[in-house]
Formats: C-alpha cells, structure tokens, sequence
C-alpha cells in the first residue's frame, strides 16, 4: 500500500511550479530527495536544479514515469497531449496530478483513459508550506488514492475541492493572487520608504502583515470587514487611509483585474 514514507513522485516539466512544489515537499519531515525524480526540456539546466535539490534527474518523461508512484504534469497546456498520450499504456497503475491550467477531468480522459488522474491548479507558496492547492472535484482517482494525495498536497499547504465550473476562478485567485498581492506589499515599500524607512526592511514588514493577516482571516474566520473595523478607530490615522483608497477606486481596480484575468 502507498504511503508518504514509500511513494515514488516524478514530475514532468520541472519549471517555477515545479520547482515550487518539490521545495516545499522536501521541507517536510515526510519526503526525502531520494524520493522525487524530474525531466526537463533543458536537461543541463534540470540537472543543476536537481543537484542543488538533491533530487535525481531524468532524461526524459518515460524514465520519470517508470520511477515514480505519483506524477505531477506540469508542462504547458498546449503540450500536455503530446507529452501525455505515448505514456498513457506505462501509467495505468501511476497516480497523475497535472497541474496544466485549463486541462480539465474530461481532457485527461481522452488524453490517457484509464489512469487515476486528478487536474490541480496550485500557487508558489507552497515552496515555503504556505501555498493552495485547488483541485477539481471531478476526477478518477479511487478513495484510497484520493486520501493519499490529500494527504501529500496537504503538506505544502491548504487544499481545497471545487467543481469544474469554479476551478478557473479559484485557481485565478489563488494562483494570480500572489502577483497582484506582491504589487501591493511593493507599494507599501515604496511608500515606506518615501518616508524613510530602509528598502529591506519595507518589505520585510509588509510581507509578514500581509502573511499574518492572511493567516489571522483563515483561522479566525472573521469577515475581511470586521478585521478592517478591528484596526480603524474613530478619526484615527487607518481610517484615513481606508477612505484615501476607496476614493481611489481601490476595491473596483481589483475586481478589474481578475475580469481581464478572467476574460
């Protein structure tokens, strides 16, 4: 029976994502180096990625195949047939979890009918633990397979089933989220430093509010309004700032930017 502490897991494609999942797994106590293997396009550039990592790189994605119980697909979505399909016959006992934006539960079916294979859209964070991992509650996989990868997804951070109707705008927050909450922690900087305080230490602070208050709303689960109340009194200086936003059209700015996201 597969668990944490025998699993084999490979990934096809060993880009940022890639990367990104593979770091967090290996700050665990759960997966070892000696446990992942990875191909690449550009294999002198996987290997030095792989000897840093201490994980073995493969020449090609049918050697990943062979070596691995677990294989995250993380190619770009217009390659994943290509790749996928002269692999379908060696991965009928495989688990795959493709991570491909848009290659949904009915495209991995004609692509490699008969595997377990569950579609996923995960964001950078889950190098540090911190990440999301959204994945569509339509799949192939068993009970037992679905525990275990709940089981490993779980390690790098929060996990979450939505259905295929949803899992483009979940992975849109989740998985852009962090470019557009990064401008704004950038803009606390600047302003930080405009009125003194070192470059460095900007950020710093407004990384960890960013990542605290995150963290304060999803185990509280106190509305984003009540924490917003919580930190403005009456005339004071937060309150000030809320106002100077909403008359900037803050609010509005974001909601447009998951639209053109979304479009």
């Amino acid at each position: 029976m597969l668990t944490l502490d025998n699993v084999d897991i490979g990934f096809i494609g060993f880009g940022n994502m890639a990367g990104a999942i593979a770091e967090g797994l290996l700050k665990t106590d759960r997966i070892t180096a000696s446990q992942i293997f990875a191909c690449a396009k550009d294999f002198h550039k996987l290997t030095v990625k792989a000897e840093a990592m201490g994980i073995t790189a493969c020449k090609d994605a049918a050697l990943v195949t062979e070596s691995s119980d677990i294989i995250f697909v993380c190619v770009k979505p217009y390659l994943v047939k290509e790749v996928m399909e002269p692999l379908k016959d060696a991965l009928s006992d495989k688990i795959v979890v493709s991570v491909a934006v848009g290659i949904s539960c009915n495209d991995y079916e004609e692509i490699i009918p008969g595997t377990a294979h569950l579609s996923t859209l995960p964001n950078t964070p889950v190098a540090v633990r911190k990440g999301i991992f959204i994945c569509e509650n339509t799949h192939t996989l068993n009970e037992d397979q679905k525990k275990l990868i709940e089981e490993l997804l779980s390690l790098v951070g929060m996990v979450k089933w939505v259905s295929p109707a949803h899992l483009g705008i979940a992975g849109t927050i989740s998985g852009c989220g962090p470019a557009l909450t990064s401008m704004y922690i950038e803009a606390l900087a600047d302003a930080a430093v405009k009125h003194g305080l070192p470059r460095q230490l900007s950020y710093e602070l407004a990384g960890q509010m960013v990542a605290g208050t995150g963290s304060l709303l999803v185990e509280s689960g106190k509305h984003p309004a009540v924490m917003k109340d919580e930190v403005c009194s009456p005339g004071g200086t937060t309150i000030r700032g809320v106002v100077s936003l909403e008359t900037s059209g803050f609010r509005g700015a974001v909601i447009k930017a998951i639209d053109k996201i979304e479009d």
